[in-house]
């Protein structure tokens, strides 16, 4: 298991990686939903936080493999098993998604998460064998998962509430800061295009919830043929922000942003952001059919935020870590005026009209407009 070439050509996700994202989207279908359904009966501060607890642990366990993968991948029968094994720990923590949002039980999300975590301490022990100057590195990572999973076992003993919610946020911090300090004296490698096709690939995966709420809209309408029209309406201008959505993410050459160690940090951590928005998207158009279809008390206004205010952050991140240095002033203008423009959503009685519209508009300038053909700062407008 030495560290691979980041300069190889050709170089794309794997079978097996492909393999591995699919327990994800299980994960995520299921915090997904359970989002929707606190959204949806008012319990907003409860759900926002379960949500960002549960989608923390899915991102990172995802993260630390797709990490560890472009610089020590061998695909040999142990390293299958062993990212099996991961797989099992995402299902696990699947499993106990329902208990965390409904009774504030993470004892089973917090098992699987730490079989994940296990199995990615073997990897980096397994790494550090023949990984001649970055042994250092990868004993680094491994010491510091491992003592960050006592600590979340620990997390089992704190009583749901706010000291629960404190204790997580330390913790989480501890995690996000084990790669600054496995690293700080050298570097494992990347390979920039295998990284952002992965966290493409992610993209999807999570864009694909959306898809999945737009065709509960038409099955929906099926079946509530006086709210039909509305029905089909919300389905056709979710397609059309998720079409957006997708267009928007993939319109940079994201390979530009991870050139050094500190751009890398920044661009997969913003990500966090971007997922879990992306997700609680989907959240919010199930929310807004909730209230259609008069199974939600939401006011209009609130079911309407649900959707937009995920927008905006998945607006606002990806601006931020991606689409900045690669466009012109008149791009960075209107993408993070568009971020804004979407809160708007709720003055119009018609679900999703406004984000759509000024979704469309933005995928319109950015067609216009395209990349910067260099690295650095935007071009003359």
């Amino acid at each position: 298991m030495q560290p691979r070439d980041p300069a190889q050509p050709h170089r794309a996700a794997s079978s097996l990686e492909l393999f591995f994202d699919l327990v994800f989207v299980v994960a995520v279908s299921i915090t997904s939903a359970q989002l929707h359904h606190a959204l949806s009966h008012g319990d907003f501060v409860h759900g926002v936080t379960s949500y960002a607890m549960l989608f923390f642990a899915i991102w990172w366990a995802w993260m630390n493999f797709t990490w560890f993968a472009t610089s020590f991948d061998t695909d040999d029968w142990l390293y299958r098993v062993t990212t099996i094994v991961q797989m099992g720990g995402v299902l696990v923590l699947a499993a106990g998604v329902p208990a965390a949002f409904e009774h504030g039980d993470f004892t089973v999300p917090v098992v699987g998460y730490v079989v994940m975590r296990v199995a990615m301490i073997a990897q980096w022990l397994r790494a550090s064998r023949r990984a001649g100057d970055l042994r250092g590195a990868t004993r680094r990572y491994a010491a510091g998962i491992a003592a960050v999973q006592v600590l979340w076992v620990l997390f089992l003993l704190i009583p749901s509430g706010t000291l629960q919610l404190i204790a997580f946020v330390v913790f989480a911090l501890l995690e996000v800061s084990i790669p600054v300090f496995a690293e700080y004296r050298r570097q494992t490698p990347w390979h920039p295009h295998h990284i952002t096709e992965r966290y493409g690939l992610f993209t999807l995966i999570v864009l694909g919830e959306s898809l999945l709420a737009s065709a509960n809209a038409i099955i929906d309408a099926s079946r509530e043929l006086e709210s039909f029209v509305p029905l089909i309406s919300i389905s056709v201008l979710t397609l059309v922000v998720t079409a957006s959505l997708w267009w928007i993410y993939f319109w940079p050459p994201h390979h530009r942003a991870i050139t050094s160690f500190g751009r890398s940090l920044r661009y997969g951590y913003t990500h966090y952001f971007v997922f879990a928005a992306a997700a609680a998207f989907s959240a919010g158009i199930e929310v807004e059919l909730d209230v259609l279809t008069g199974e939600s008390h939401l006011s209009t206004a609130e079911a309407s935020l649900t959707v937009t205010i995920p927008i905006a952050l998945f607006l606002i991140a990806i601006w931020w870590v991606a689409i900045r240095d690669n466009a012109d002033r008149v791009v960075n203008m209107v993408v993070p005026l568009g971020a804004v423009l979407v809160l708007l959503d709720p003055v119009l009685p018609i679900p999703v009209a406004i984000t759509a519209a000024v979704m469309a508009s933005i995928v319109v300038v950015l067609v216009l407009r395209p990349p910067v053909p260099h690295h650095g700062g935007p071009r003359a407008s």
